[in-house]
């Protein structure tokens, strides 16, 4: 099922693992045009893959810019009304994209389409508490293997271009974690719909779409994730409620990181010791209103 001149995939990585990146784009080759954005400035890997893939082009960033800022600027280059934004960690299952192209053919009416997981493990998509609904619609009166939904995991979402202002969908002060989040709570403030599709199946192998997945930057990538995973949350709720709304949300968080921090170096846990700092340097930093500026330092 050929979607070239409807579909743009944006894939954007790091010093993506070569195995994973291929099985990626293996899953959707020929099915649709591929637009990688790598956050380097790897003229190596420029070449790798454009030469190997047709229908396939990478931007180099010149620096590593993040999930957000990464996928606005492949989503700025994108020429087709319609966009899959897709973490390299992604396999998409034989029938993903001839099913995703009826929701093109039929003109559906959304903003953003996820998918579902055949794993149980973690949800794919999810509700707002504070926005939800006794009335809320779970199924469209056009197609009724959609599920409305609240939000959908970034690591794929489906969106309609011609429903945005413009193409610049991310908040850039996110750089790793909660940026779909904030992208999804903006489009139902603004009116628009968002589903989770029962017949669109990935497999997201998870946390493998960077350098980080290397053995040897175990110990940094765990402080990355956890710096960020807790600089994301305190601005989310900053940004989206209030200043005080996220310290009364994120301060129980940071002393019980900060102990189980001192916890975890007097016996020499440094794993551990690495999450918990991490939590706790990434909520002060956001506590004091510096930007999300830590990043992982490569060789």
């Amino acid at each position: 099922m050929v979607l070239i001149n409807d579909l743009t995939v944006v894939i954007v990585t790091y010093k993506t693992n070569d195995q994973i990146l291929h099985e990626c784009i293996q899953s959707i080759l020929g099915k649709a045009k591929i637009l990688v954005i790598e956050n380097s400035d790897d003229k190596e890997f420029k070449f790798k893959y454009e030469n190997k893939y047709p229908n396939l082009e990478v931007i180099l960033t010149g620096s590593n810019l993040g999930y957000g800022a990464g996928n606005n600027k492949g989503i700025n280059l994108v020429k087709s009304r319609y966009v899959l934004i897709s973490n390299p960690d992604v396999i998409y299952e034989n029938d993903f994209f001839s099913n995703l192209k009826t929701y093109i053919d039929s003109n559906t009416d959304f903003s953003i389409i996820g998918p579902m997981y055949r794993s149980r493990d973690y949800a794919s998509h999810g509700f707002f508490d504070d926005l939800k609904k006794e009335s809320f619609n779970n199924d469209t009166k056009i197609n009724k293997n959609l599920t409305e939904t609240h939000w959908i995991v970034g690591c794929t979402m489906f969106v309609d271009l011609d429903k945005f202002d413009n193409k610049n969908l991310f908040d850039e002060n996110f750089f790793l974690f909660f940026e779909e989040f904030d992208l999804c709570r903006r489009v139902l403030n603004n009116g628009g719909k968002i589903f989770a599709s029962k017949i669109l199946y990935v497999k997201h192998l998870g946390h493998k779409g960077s350098v980080a997945v290397d053995p040897k930057y175990e110990k940094d990538s765990v402080f990355l994730r956890s710096w960020h995973w807790m600089w994301s949350s305190f601005y989310y709720y900053e940004k989206n409620f209030s200043y005080f709304y996220a310290i009364k949300s994120m301060y129980g968080k940071f002393f019980r990181s900060l102990i189980k921090m001192v916890y975890y170096r007097i016996f020499y846990n440094s794993i551990k010791f690495k999450m918990y700092h991490g939590r706790v340097s990434g909520i002060w930093n956001r506590l004091i209103g510096r930007k999300s500026w830590y990043r992982l330092k490569i060789n």
